[in-house]
């Protein structure tokens, strides 16, 4: 018969390894997150500060367009 090799196992380094890289995997998936999450909001703002100068830009085409009509 042939002598049956032992199964591998993990040593103290090894396992300290898997540890440190699975560790900073979900910090790297939880950064990430927060980076998605940060560039929503960013969209967000931008498209509310547009909505804004819209918004101002048409008050004072209103206001100019209602003072020339009043002129005539």
């Amino acid at each position: 018969m042939r002598d049956a090799m032992p199964p591998p196992f993990d040593c103290a380094p090894g396992l300290r390894l898997a540890a440190h890289e699975r560790l900073m995997q979900l910090q790297t998936d939880h950064l990430n997150r927060r980076l998605d999450r940060l560039e929503q909001m960013m969209e967000r703002l931008d498209r509310r500060l547009w909505f804004t100068v819209y918004g101002v830009a048409a008050v004072i085409l209103g206001q100019a367009f209602r003072s020339f009509m009043l002129l005539q």
